[in-house]
């Protein structure tokens, strides 16, 4: 199909589809009502629905006060039970699919419910949401002369049951409409590989080829992928294999430690990069404007949001609040309610609001992935931000990298060890921690707090990684590829003691 002939139609339907945005972003809180009480409508006769009467809520407070909010862990049985076939129990009609979900590198498996509901009004709309966005923001787009290297997944999809489980990502791509696999490289076939070092060569192969005008993928993943294709051509840059390539589209984990990789290797300017928010349970937010690091909370996705400040996260004070009642710069941790069957559920994410109209958001992290072991409240944005500054000022690169505390010992104080796999290392080590430290003070009072005359912290200790142990560990524990992610921050030294006996 002729260039002009795609972009119109694109046009067509991102003009139909922003009529629609546009309700959202003039009501957001009457949309948001009323898709609340539109997936109580739905799923009233399924045995949740039963169990807490969902016909007789009439308002949030109700549904507020009559529903928990719930973790994985509290739903499992129910969610066993679907993946044995038994339908009608959170949401109407059969459950066929599950997206499996470590959360990070755990070794328990989640198996987050996937219903179509979901998969068409939520996965694919967002997908059709991002293209739009891109091209009204970019009416010179080439995109669709060329095709979009994704990289999904590196599990197969497993029949069990009369159910189907794997990566998200694998069942996005095997669910894909016509028109989307026409566009896209790798071959299903090749994206849905299970064994990751063969699948990598096999994506290396059938794309050096291909005239790829943008990329889809988790950014630690897509960079090793990327790697291997510049090695295997022996150029220079990604312009030298695929002249057309304008964009990047790319979540899962923070860009911040990689861009300057990204940049070394897409020496243009005009190159573009867009961030999206999705997980397992749902596609939340979608970077709407050129050079931005806000994402626009998509608020008819058939999810319905609440949110806990996280000073009271866990705490008997702990209080869930609705879009309505969210302030500027407060961490909050994610509370979803959505067209798959999840009821208040904890999605394990922490996000700020930079804007209230509309609501813009970035995600600071994870409600169990930071240091809190002497009131120091560090989040992984904290640890972002200053690793991207200490390693602009020292040319560093940063591969990979994880944190934990160093406990209290009699009268030795406490301390965060950090383990830091670099690309490109500091010239002095010592130089760069002391950068850093004094980042992370600039950059979080309650560390800096800590830190003071070193009251309660001593300054951090940092270890340089080997080159590929955080890839050796992800191997050793069956975790490559896909969305697994290295635990950045933990207030355990689990992680830590483990990939420092590996690191010696």
């Amino acid at each position: 199909m002729p260039i002009p002939i795609v972009n119109s139609i694109a046009s067509w339907f991102l003009k139909k589809r922003f009529h629609q945005i546009e309700l959202f972003l003039k009501y957001p809180h009457d949309v948001q009502n009323e898709l609340l009480f539109g997936l109580l409508k739905t799923a009233k006769d399924t045995e949740i629905g039963k169990t807490y009467d969902f016909a007789s809520i009439k308002s949030y407070e109700d549904f507020s006060q009559r529903l928990p909010v719930v973790n994985y862990e509290a739903i499992q049985p129910q969610i066993e039970r679907s993946r044995l076939g038994e339908q009608n129990i959170f949401w109407p009609g059969p459950i066929k699919w599950f997206a499996k979900s470590s959360g990070t590198t755990n070794a328990k498996s989640k198996f987050i419910p996937v219903s179509t509901d979901s998969l068409e009004e939520c996965h694919y709309a967002a997908g059709k949401d991002l293209l739009c966005m891109y091209l009204n923001n970019n009416p010179e787009s080439q995109l669709f002369t060329g095709k979009s290297l994704r990289l999904g997944g590196s599990k197969e999809l497993y029949k069990e049951n009369g159910t189907v489980f794997g990566d998200l990502s694998a069942i996005l791509i095997d669910n894909m409409p016509f028109w989307a696999e026409f566009s896209s490289t790798p071959s299903s076939k090749v994206s849905l590989m299970s064994e990751w070092e063969t699948k990598i060569q096999a994506i290396v192969d059938e794309t050096i080829n291909e005239n790829v005008t943008s990329l889809a993928g988790v950014p630690s993943w897509m960079l090793v992928l990327l790697n291997n294709v510049l090695e295997e051509t022996k150029k220079d840059n990604l312009f030298d294999i695929w002249p057309n390539l304008e964009v990047y589209f790319h979540g899962g984990v923070s860009f911040n430690p990689y861009i300057e990789q990204y940049r070394s290797i897409l020496p243009k300017k005009s190159f573009k990069y867009y961030e999206i928010y999705n997980a397992s349970e749902g596609f939340f937010a979608i970077q709407d404007q050129n050079y931005s690091g806000d994402l626009l909370l998509m608020l008819d996705y058939g999810i319905f949001y609440e949110f806990i400040p996280m000073d009271t996260y866990g705490t008997k004070e702990q209080k869930v609040i609705p879009l309505s009642e969210v302030k500027l710069n407060t961490n909050y941790a994610v509370i979803i309610t959505t067209n798959a069957g999840l009821w208040r559920y904890k999605i394990g994410d922490t996000v700020r609001f930079v804007s209230l109209n509309p609501y813009r958001i970035k995600v600071s992290g994870r409600t169990k992935h930071h240091i809190n072991a002497f009131g120091e409240e560090l989040i992984i944005e904290n640890a972002e931000d200053a690793l991207k500054k200490v390693c602009k000022r020292t040319g560093a690169e940063i591969v990979d990298y994880t944190a934990a505390p160093i406990f209290m010992k009699g009268k030795e104080k406490g301390a965060h060890e950090w383990l830091i796999e670099f690309k490109k290392p500091p010239e002095c080590i010592g130089y760069f921690s002391e950068l850093f430290d004094n980042a992370l003070k600039s950059l979080n009072s309650d560390y800096e707090a800590k830190r003071y005359n070193n009251m309660t912290l001593n300054k951090p200790t940092i270890h340089q990684a080997r080159h590929n142990l955080f890839y050796d560990w992800l191997k050793q524990n069956d975790k490559l590829g896909g969305q697994h992610k290295v635990p950045r921050l933990s207030n355990t030294r689990d992680y830590i003691d483990e990939l420092l006996s590996l690191n010696s």
